[in-house]
């Protein structure tokens, strides 16, 4: 199934919100006469093109436009495509660049833009902690022992302290400044001494509550820097528990601290939306629907629109009736001598049931895999193998079954298209498998073999330790 990331990342990149006034960068560069020179901005981690201008005989480019740029980092692009600088674009948008190429850091100058000066200065500041960078790499490199990698760390933690000092003066100094809120929302929590009466997961506990304590959620510049992303990667991969509930109560947490501003709104509202309807981990997709339900059919996303936005609910509509946990929908079909087959009908204490197709050159590997399973263990455990043919001829359908000797197995097709199933089980790629327990409700789905195995292995685990 084609997944939608594609066309929500368009739609949020392409429609940004602009200010009203407009902007004019002249750029000179010393030692290119010549080519079309970018302007690019981030968006997460990823980067867009913004603007480009050609770079004339004097090496001289003007990117001007009538409609201001949305505040963030932005770089600018050589015409040769493999060197840039970043630089930020703020309230003021009309200034001037003098760039060297020989030493981008050392001897670029801004005219009329205080905000790049003082981008400028830290980068020269970490610029000039290069020698004892490279030093701790080379002894990080040269490490052979546990022992000899602590002793490099009292030069790192010296290293850090001067970064964060830095960031910490700068601060202070420039409470109002772009770059003031990008260092916020990169600190992260300094967890305190454990007290007393608290137990070992205090620190744990601390971190995660205090996360984003120092990020302005308000502050749609950081949409268009890489930090806010992965500020959003690694809460909802490291810190939040794995587990749909969890996850949907912090989305609607996060979310309504970003209704103030409609750039962080949109891009935390597509972030989520487009990283639960992606995810690789099983059950992710109830996020996924939650997020749709509650966001995108309201209208709460403004961005999204006509036939995008149908797709993005009929999708969310296709997954909803499979959700790990709910009832698996009804299925009445036929078996192979043309008689009624009923799912909920076919009892057993646990029920692998597959879709697929004969003429599938992946299931053609993946379902004599699954037969073996069945054969060796699982039959032993309760388990009752129900395959619905997806495609095919009845003949090649018939003629897979012989040749594979799939015996044991409840074999069962729509020939008359009555039962929905590709809709009520999302099935658009074949194999598909859900496992069922005796009640027919789902407990796992799009499990390969081994991950099947071990999926059954802990659920008769569980049952006999419950005894």
């Amino acid at each position: 199934m084609r997944k939608l990331l594609l066309i929500i990342a368009v739609l949020f990149c392409c429609q940004l919100q602009l200010q009203a006034q407009g902007y004019q960068l002249t750029v000179k560069f010393k030692q290119i006469t010549g080519g079309q020179m970018f302007l690019a901005h981030y968006m997460g981690k990823k980067t867009y093109l913004a603007d480009s201008a050609i770079v004339d005989a004097t090496g001289t480019a003007v990117l001007k436009n009538k409609e201001a740029l949305p505040g963030g980092i932005y770089l600018i692009v050589f015409p040769d495509k493999q060197r840039y600088f970043e630089m930020l674009l703020d309230k003021n948008q009309v200034f001037t660049i003098s760039v060297d190429t020989s030493d981008l850091i050392g001897k670029t100058v801004y005219k009329t833009s205080p905000e790049n000066d003082l981008f400028l200065g830290y980068n020269r500041f970490l610029s000039s902690l290069a020698p004892k960078t490279a030093r701790i790499q080379q002894e990080l490199a040269a490490a052979h022992t546990a022992a000899d990698t602590a002793k490099v760390r009292p030069l790192q933690t010296e290293l850090n302290k001067e970064i964060q000092d830095y960031r910490a003066d700068f601060v202070s100094k420039h409470p109002e400044s772009l770059l003031t809120s990008i260092f916020r929302a990169m600190k992260e929590p300094e967890v305190p001494a454990k007290p007393a009466n608290e137990d070992s997961t205090f620190a744990y506990r601390y971190f995660r509550s205090h996360y984003w304590d120092d990020v302005n959620l308000n502050d749609g510049r950081l949409v268009r820097t890489p930090i806010l992303e992965g500020k959003l990667q690694k809460y909802f991969t490291q810190l939040v528990p794995m587990e749909p509930d969890s996850i949907i109560a912090e989305c609607d947490n996060l979310i309504a601290k970003t209704r103030k501003d409609k750039e962080m709104f949109k891009f935390v509202l597509w972030w989520l939306t487009a990283n639960f309807e992606a995810s690789p981990y099983m059950g992710m997709d109830a996020v996924f629907v939650h997020l749709v339900e509650k966001y995108y059919v309201p209208g709460d996303a403004y961005w999204v629109s006509g036939e995008q936005l149908n797709k993005i609910i009929s999708r969310a509509y296709s997954i909803a009736p499979n959700l790990i946990g709910q009832p698996a929908p009804p299925l009445d079909m036929q078996d192979s001598t043309a008689k009624p087959l009923s799912l909920y009908a076919t009892k057993a204490k646990y029920t692998v049931l597959v879709f697929w197709d004969p003429t599938c050159g992946h299931c053609k590997t993946e379902i004599p895999r699954l037969d073996s399973a069945y054969k060796a263990s699982w039959r032993k455990k309760g388990v009752v193998m129900v395959g619905v043919k997806t495609d095919g001829t009845r003949e090649e359908w018939l003629q897979f079954i012989k040749a594979h000797d799939l015996k044991g197995w409840v074999h069962a097709w729509d020939p008359q298209a009555q039962s929905n199933y590709r809709r009520l089980y999302d099935v658009y790629a074949t194999p598909v498998v859900y496992l069922l327990d005796e009640k027919k409700k789902i407990l796992a789905k799009r499990l390969g073999v081994e991950q099947l195995d071990g999926f059954l292995e802990r659920l008769e685990q569980g049952t006999a330790a419950n005894k």
